[in-house]
């Protein structure tokens, strides 16, 4: 008889080679990686997964809205600071523990009564006093020295946010656009409010955006709609009104942990708990904002607002960086503070809510009454002045243009109530007047012997001058 042979099963390959096996577990995670960002738009946003949970759409405007006309294209093929995005279910659960944990933000004492403006119209002195907080039993200016005319049962739903979105149309100068790219379980996490005038309601109603036979509360898709009602509370300029919900939401939503503002020319497409987590809680700062796609200078950004005619009143431009100058505001190339720029773009601002970024907020508001509503001049002097300093992601222009679209403002008007049409011929009054002042459109007409801004203007223009 022949002998019997045994047959022994021998293991896997990957079994008998561990080296063999890691290496394709990562020759296959690197060509997923590799074809994942050879087909993304750039090599700026990174993603853990191409693959995460997304909401279907949220909500189909009616055809005459026009809500995606007049997108700005982006010129900007790579990228200098990509930004990495981390696993959605791990950035919601971490964030659900932070908002658990972390204690109410409003950990600040306002001051409280009534006034001429709903900001308080607090001089150069009275402002620039409360800069140093060192003591937490002082009351801050923070506005609402006037009611802000909203519904007590929208005020009782907005004190529930933990996470806000927040917009705001006036004067009907933008169109409202859904947010992109939500995951599953975002909307039930994060509130989205789109704060709106009388104006902007009619051109709503206008368009069968909203039904005028639908109850108060109006909604279109993820955004909340509140109506601001028509009130001599506010201020004449619409700009301005919507610098209250943008600068003072830590009061609007005095619950919030974390919110994420933007201008109502954008669409965001990045889920907001994934910009939340890569740009605050990662980095750990109190708030993360896009620098200029342009300038580095505030004078600079001043003189581009008046030779553009972003702002008409040339002389309350110069007379702001005049008081910023005599105050100690210096050129971004002179100080040692550890900011790229001194010029934002702040169409886009994501706040961790606290004591250092409610301050900041606080304080820029009262300049922006103070002066106007252009944010990006007040922005350096208030950031580099103010104790406690307030931590600052300042993250890359092609950041911004890869986490949102941006579009052009409305183009054309549509009818107005009589009222609207009185304040706007005011303005249009007012206009004409400051038109026929003297202009400050560079250095030319700026003489150095009689300005505070002397030494700024000749560090920043050097041998031009």
């Amino acid at each position: 008889m022949g002998k019997l042979i045994s047959v022994t099963a021998s293991p896997p390959l990957c079994v008998r080679s561990k080296v063999l096996c890691f290496s394709l577990v990562y020759l296959l995670t690197t060509l997923s990686l590799f074809l994942y960002v050879s087909l993304s738009r750039n090599q700026c946003i990174f993603r853990y997964s191409p693959f995460d949970p997304i909401q279907t759409k949220i909500f189909s405007f009616p055809s005459s809205y026009g809500e995606h006309k007049y997108a700005l294209p982006t010129h900007r093929s790579s990228c200098s600071s990509p930004v990495f995005f981390s696993d959605y279910w791990t950035v919601l659960n971490e964030i659900r523990s932070i908002c658990r944990e972390s204690s109410s933000s409003e950990t600040l004492r306002y001051i409280h009564g009534k006034s001429e403006t709903f900001g308080g119209n607090l001089s150069t002195q009275k402002r620039f006093s409360y800069f140093n907080h060192s003591n937490n039993d002082v009351e801050v200016p923070c506005g609402f020295f006037r009611d802000f005319p909203i519904s007590n049962s929208d005020r009782a739903e907005m004190d529930k946010c933990e996470l806000v979105v927040a917009s705001a149309i006036f004067n009907d100068h933008d169109k409202i656009r859904q947010p992109v790219g939500l995951g599953v379980k975002t909307l039930e996490t994060v509130c989205f409010y789109m704060f709106i005038d009388n104006k902007t309601l009619n051109s709503l109603f206008q368009h069968n955006v909203i039904s005028k036979n639908n109850p108060k509360d109006y909604r279109i898709g993820a955004w909340r709609i509140i109506k601001i009602s028509e009130s001599f509370n506010l201020y004449p300029n619409p700009a301005m009104n919507g610098v209250i919900p943008k600068y003072l939401i830590h009061r609007l939503f005095p619950n919030s942990k974390f919110s994420i503002w933007i201008d109502a020319k954008i669409q965001l497409m990045i889920d907001p708990l994934l910009l939340i987590h890569s740009m605050l809680v990662i980095p750990e700062v109190d708030i993360a904002i896009s620098k200029h796609p342009f300038f580095v200078n505030t004078i600079e950004e001043a003189m581009a607002t008046a030779r553009w005619k972003k702002w008409g009143d040339v002389d309350g431009l110069r007379m702001q960086m005049e008081t910023y100058c005599e105050h100690g505001l210096k050129p971004w190339s002179s100080h040692k503070l550890p900011y790229p720029t001194d010029v934002p773009d702040s169409a886009m601002i994501l706040r961790k809510h606290g004591r250092r970024s409610n301050l900041f907020s606080c304080f820029m508001f009262n300049e922006l009454e103070a002066f106007n509503p252009r944010d990006q001049l007040a922005f350096a002097f208030v950031r580099d002045h103010i104790n406690p300093m307030v931590k600052m992601n300042m993250f890359e222009v092609e950041v911004f243009e890869q986490v949102v679209v941006e579009y052009r403002h409305n183009l054309k008007k549509i009818e107005t109530s009589s009222y609207e049409d009185k304040e706007e011929e005011q303005k249009q009054e007012s206009m004409r007047t400051i038109r026929n002042r003297r202009r400050w459109l560079d250095h030319e007409s700026w003489s150095l012997n009689s300005s505070s801004c002397e030494s700024y203007l000749m560090e920043m223009w050097g041998d031009h001058l």
